[in-house]
C-alpha cells in the first residue's frame, strides 16, 4: 500500500552505534598542508582532531605503505619512540598545533571514511573509521579536511623485484622524516624537478648519487638546479633507460644502463629511486564517493574542485598533493601550507584567499614515454604485480595467477577481445588476473597497469578507467578491525546475508540435487 513502510527486523537501519565522539573539524596527514589547516581551524575556534599514520609501523614499511620504501629502511624504524621523536623534530609545526590546541593522533591511520549517499543510508552520521596497531574505532565529524599527500608512481624493469628499488617519496621519508635510511650509493630515474630535487637531497643528506637517468632527449628539470647537480659531481645521462638492476643477497649491487637501441654500461650502486612521477593519494575520497577528473598537469586522478579546496561533496575539502601535486622544494611547501589555511576557512565559512597554480606538469606522458623505453629493453617475464606475482605477459594476455589452473576456459579472453567490448577496465583486469589485489594494495602497480593496458591498446592514458579504491584503504589485521563493539540490535539477524540462499548453500553442492536439500533446512528467510 502506498505510503505505508514495512519495518524489516534484520535491516541496519537505526543499529549502527554512534562513534564514541564527533569533532568540528577532522584533519587527515600531518604535512605542510594537514598543519596548516589543523592551525588555521584552531584559531577560528574550531575543536580539531588532526590524525597522521606516520610514524609507520615497520610491518608496513615492509608492504610499501603508505610509500615505496624498497626495503631500505634501517632498524631503527622498530623503535617507535625513537620515530615519534624523529617525526617531531622533523615537523616542528606539530608542537605549534598542539599549542593551539589540537589534538594530535600520530601513529593512526584513517582505513576509511563514510556517510551516507547512494547505496549506504545507514550512519547515524559521516564518519572516519581510524586505527593503530591495537585498535579501530570511528569518529564523526563536522568537515573533514584531506591532506593525504602523494604517492610514488612505480614502473617495473628486469630486476626490479628486489630491495633496493624504491620511490622519491619513500626515500624522502626514509631521509628526512625518519632518519633510517640504509643506502650509501643511489641511482636517480627521472631529470624533471622531482629527480633533480631527490638528488640534492640525497647528496645534502651524505650520500652519492651515481647517475640520473633521463628517458627523454632533453633534461626535464631547471636547468640551474641540473648545473648545481653536475658540479658537486652527479652525472646526467640523457636519452637513456634502465635495462637490468642485478642484486645479492641484500637486493641491489648494481644496474645496466644505456640508450633503447644501443650498448649498455654498468654502474654500483645499492639503491635505484624512481622519481618519474607522483600520484595523489585520492584514496579516502574515492571511499567516499568524491568525483574525481584525470588531470595531468595535477599529476593524475585528482579531486574535481572549483578552488582547489572543495569537492563534490559537501563538508569534505582537501588539501595539499592529494589536491594535485603542490610542487616540489620550498615553492610546494609554501602552495600546500597556503591551500591548508584556504580550505580550513573554507570548511569553516570564512573568505579564503585565492589560491596561486602549481606549476603544470605533463605527468602522464613523461610516465608514457618512460614505461613505453623499459617495454622496449624487456621482455614479458617482467613482474608487474610482485604481491601477486603477475608478469607483463599475464597482464596482457589476460592470465590468471600461476598458483591456478589455466585451463582452456579460463584462458579465452585477451587483452584485445576485451578492448573490442569497450575501454579496458582496470577493475576487470584485477580480477582476472590478480594484479593490484596484493598486500600493498597496489601502491606499487596501480599506474603502471594503467599505462600498460593504455600503450598495448593504443588508448590515450584517461581512456583506462581508474580502478577502485575499497574500506579499508590501509592493510589491517583483522583482529584490530573484529574488535568492535557491535551491540546485541546489530547482531540479530546478521546471518541473512541478503537473503541469497546460495550463500548459505556449501560451494559443491550448488545447482546440485543437494541444493534444495539445504535451502529446506535453512528455511524461507535463510535466517539461522
Amino acid at each position: 500500500m502506498a505510503g505505508v513502510s514495512v519495518w524489516d527486523p534484520h535491516a541496519l537501519n537505526g543499529k549502527l552505534p554512534r562513534p564514541d565522539r564527533t569533532v568540528d573539524v577532522l584533519v587527515i596527514g600531518a604535512g605542510p598542508a594537514g598543519i596548516a589547516a589543523a592551525i588555521e581551524a584552531a584559531k577560528l575556534g574550531a575543536q580539531v582532531l588532526l590524525v597522521d599514520e606516520n610514524p609507520v609501523s615497520a610491518s608496513l614499511m615492509g608492504l610499501d605503505t603508505p610509500l615505496y620504501f624498497g626495503g631500505r629502511m634501517t632498524p631503527a624504524v622498530q623503535r617507535q619512540g625513537r620515530m615519534i621523536e624523529q617525526l617531531l623534530a622533523a615537523s616542528p609545526d606539530l608542537e605549534i598545533a598542539m599549542e593551539m590546541g589540537v589534538e594530535v593522533a600520530l601513529g593512526t591511520c584513517a582505513w576509511g571514511a563514510f556517510v551516507n549517499g547512494p547505496g549506504l543510508g545507514t550512519l547515524p552520521g559521516p564518519v572516519v573509521g581510524l586505527a593503530d596497531e591495537d585498535r579501530a574505532w570511528m569518529v564523526g565529524f563536522r568537515k573533514l579536511i584531506l591532506a593525504t599527500g602523494a604517492r610514488d608512481v612505480a614502473l617495473s624493469f628486469a630486476g626490479w623485484d628486489q630491495p633496493g628499488v624504491m620511490g622519491a617519496n619513500g626515500l624522502a621519508a626514509l631521509l628526512g622524516r625518519y632518519d633510517a635510511f640504509s643506502g650509501r650509493r643511489i641511482v636517480v630515474l627521472g631529470s624533471d624537478d622531482l629527480g633533480l630535487e631527490t638528488a640534492r637531497l640525497a647528496l645534502d643528506r651524505g650520500l652519492e648519487v651515481a647517475a640520473i637517468v633521463e628517458v627523454r632527449e632533453a633534461l626535464q628539470g631547471r636547468a640551474a638546479a641540473a648545473a648545481d647537480l653536475r658540479a658537486r659531481g652527479v652525472e646526467i645521462l640523457i636519452g637513456q633507460v634502465i635495462h637490468r638492476a642485478h642484486g645479492g643477497l641484500d637486493g641491489v649491487q648494481r644496474v645496466d644502463v644505456g640508450p633503447a637501441n644501443g650498448a649498455v654500461r654498468s654502474i654500483d650502486c645499492d639503491t635505484v629511486c624512481l622519481a618519474v612521477g607522483l600520484a595523489p593519494a585520492v584514496e579516502l575520497l574515492n571511499v567516499l564517493g568524491g568525483a574525481l577528473s584525470l588531470d595531468s598537469a595535477r599529476g593524475g586522478h585528482a579531486p574535481v574542485s572549483p578552488d582547489g579546496v572543495t569537492t563534490s561533496l559537501p563538508d569534505i575539502y582537501v588539501a595539499g598533493d592529494c589536491a594535485g601535486l603542490a610542487g616540489t622544494g620550498a615553492d610546494g611547501v609554501a602552495r600546500a601550507t597556503a591551500q591548508g589555511v584556504a580550505a580550513a576557512r573554507t570548511a569553516l565559512g570564512q573568505a579564503a584567499a585565492r589560491l596561486a597554480d602549481a606549476p603544470a606538469r605533463a605527468s602522464l606522458g613523461y610516465q608514457l614515454d618512460w614505461m613505453r623505453a623499459l617495454i622496449g629493453v624487456s621482455d614479458d617475464e617482467v613482474i608487474v604485480c610482485q604481491c601477486e606475482a603477475v608478469t607483463r605477459g599475464d597482464l596482457l594476455g589476460v592470465q590468471p595467477p600461476r598458483y591456478l589452473d589455466r585451463s582452456q576456459r579460463m584462458v579465452a579472453r585477451d587483452l584485445h577481445s576485451l578492448n573490442a567490448d569497450g575501454p579496458v577496465n582496470q577493475d576487470q583486469i584485477k580480477r582476472l588476473t590478480r594484479a593490484c589485489m596484493g598486500a600493498c594494495q597496489a601502491r606499487r602497480c596501480r599506474e603502471q597497469v594503467a599505462l600498460i593496458l593504455a600503450l598495448a591498446t593504443q588508448s590515450p592514458a584517461d581512456a583506462i578507467p581508474l580502478a577502485g579504491f575499497r574500506a579499508p584503504v590501509r592493510p589491517l589485521p583483522l583482529k584490530v578491525l573484529a574488535d568492535w563493539d557491535e551491540g546485541a540490535a546489530m547482531g540479530e539477524g546478521w546471518d541473512v546475508w541478503f537473503g541469497i540462499p546460495s550463500q548459505w548453500v556449501p560451494y559443491q553442492d550448488i545447482g546440485s540435487d543437494r541444493e534444495a536439500m539445504h535451502i529446506a533446512v535453512l528455511g524461507g528467510d535463510m535466517h539461522l
